[in-house]
């Protein structure tokens, strides 16, 4: 499995961004579950958000809940993850990654792929 996460950029504080995390058309991300993670420079990776496998069940970090969701494209070839009220602390790499267990949990050492990350910045 190949991902390739895009959507990233420069926003300012209280903005909105959308990150997709696509697969090639020879996949599906339908029986895997996806999840986003961030890291900012110095800090350690932080698990932001999850959707299980076959329309199980979503986790998200207390710092990101009622601000992002996390949805996929009827579950096949696209996860998503929309960003709102996005504060400075949002800033960071976002990169998506995929497990075949379920339900999903915001633990790096369950995911087995990862893409490459895309930039988020907030700053004004």
């Amino acid at each position: 499995v190949q991902l390739v996460e895009s959507g990233g950029g420069l926003v300012q504080p209280g903005g909105s961004l959308r990150l997709s995390c696509r697969v090639p058309k020879q996949t599906t991300l339908e029986y895997f579950s996806v999840a986003w993670f961030r890291q900012d420079l110095g800090k350690a990776r932080e698990g932001v958000a999850c959707s299980s496998a076959r329309g199980g069940s979503s986790s998200f970090a207390d710092s990101v809940k009622g601000r992002f969701t996390i949805s996929r494209d009827g579950g096949i070839k696209t996860a998503y993850l929309e960003m709102k009220n996005l504060k400075p602390e949002d800033t960071g790499v976002y990169l998506c990654a995929v497990t075949v267990l379920r339900p999903c949990e915001l633990s790096e050492t369950l995911y087995t792929v990862w893409g490459q990350g895309t930039q988020v910045t907030v700053s004004s």
